[in-house]
């Protein structure tokens, strides 16, 4: 087949940097996987339990495109307690991945600008050019706190949508309330979108999750079941926004989605109220072991939730590529460079969803890779 059937749209963006490090990963005999940004935890018991059962009961079938009713009638029954909008419909969607699509597909025409804060998720960058928008990525260097003066100085009349994830990927990081509510005023006073991916949100150690949503009724509000139940194969989030622009997503999701899959819908739906705790608690402790145990070693700005931290590459190397594919190649230690989520390559993003068995070798070819240098 030529080369001329493929579109100018593919060279807009790359493979995403994170894949390259799973594919690796299946490569290399016992390696020390610290890249994997899903649970390490299995879905709650009630959770397996309603998807065996609804696949032994033939459920099989597409469901309406806007969700299961009974999910829906769930989720909005929540989102109406917290936040009284007389204008916030909900929908489910493909992942959370799948409504960021949805989203800029619905809302970013050729040349309109997507901001969104440095180092960011992967997908903000790709998904922008996908849709022919132009990334504008604004940012948070040296300790991931949130300038609202930077954000104002990148504003422009093209500016059509603002993204914040919080807490982050690939930093932790927690934006304070005194941020949240800053960013959620600029975006409401300029009339720009504000994009809200809160698929971490159950995942906070020190800091409290704010939501833009409390200061900016027009937020549009991406979350899901992947990280807080283990369901990220299930592929089952949902979008919560003004019924007008809820109404422009569902329309590209019954022409590229469909529908989230019906047995992770029922699953989604059993384990809406299960705790989760034991497994937060968990994580907290893991985050604690790697910060005490890298004291010294590395520049860590400790992460406030998600599962990941964002340390600063030790002295002596050239880039936080080369200081990965020392680890490789010497540790068999898989961690994600810097450049993957940022336009600079001084950092890198360890994930501690792992098992503490696997957290403990990692420390230790993390120490090492720190003093041998």
């Amino acid at each position: 087949m030529s080369l001329r059937c493929i579109s100018k749209r593919s060279g807009s963006f790359e493979s995403s940097g994170i894949r390259k490090v799973f594919d690796l990963a299946s490569k290399l005999s016992d390696p020390i996987n610290l890249s994997i940004g899903q649970p390490d935890f299995d879905v709650p018991d009630v959770g397996r339990k309603a998807m065996i059962d609804a696949i032994n009961s033939h459920h099989s079938g597409y469901t309406p495109t806007q969700g299961l009713s009974q999910l829906r009638s769930a989720i909005q029954h929540q989102i109406d307690e917290r936040y009284h909008h007389s204008d916030r419909v909900v929908f489910i969607s493909s992942g959370t991945s799948g409504a960021l699509t949805l989203a800029l597909l619905s809302t970013v025409d050729a040349g309109d600008e997507v901001i969104f804060f440095e180092p960011y998720f992967v997908m903000y960058y790709s998904l922008t050019c996908m849709v022919g928008g132009l990334p504008v990525p604004v940012s948070t260097y040296p300790d991931f706190s949130y300038d609202i003066d930077r954000l104002a100085d990148a504003i422009t009349p093209r500016t059509k949508a603002i993204i914040l994830n919080s807490p982050s990927n690939p930093t932790g990081k927690i934006a304070t309330r005194a941020e949240v509510k800053a960013i959620a005023e600029i975006a409401a006073e300029r009339d720009i979108l504000l994009i809200s991916d809160e698929i971490y949100k159950t995942f906070c150690y020190d800091v409290e999750f704010v939501s833009p949503a409390e200061y900016n009724d027009r937020t549009l509000v991406l979350d899901g079941f992947s990280k807080s139940s283990g369901m990220a194969g299930w592929r089952v989030g949902f979008v919560h926004g003004q019924g007008e622009l809820i109404e422009q997503m569902l329309k590209f999701q019954q022409y590229t989605f469909v529908c989230a899959p019906h047995v992770g819908q029922l699953g989604a739906l059993a384990v809406m109220d299960a705790d989760m705790s034991e497994q937060i608690a968990g994580y907290r402790k893991r985050r604690n072991m790697i910060l005490e145990s890298l004291d010294g070693f590395y520049e860590i700005n400790k992460p406030d939730g998600a599962f990941y931290m964002f340390p600063k590459i030790p002295k002596g190397y050239n880039s936080a590529s080369e200081f990965v594919e020392r680890g490789i190649n010497e540790f068999s230690l898989l961690v994600i460079p810097g450049n993957v989520f940022s336009r600079v390559d001084t950092h890198f993003r360890i994930s501690y969803s792992a098992p503490e068995k696997t957290i403990k070798r990692g420390i230790e070819a993390l120490k090492k890779l720190a003093i041998q240098n």
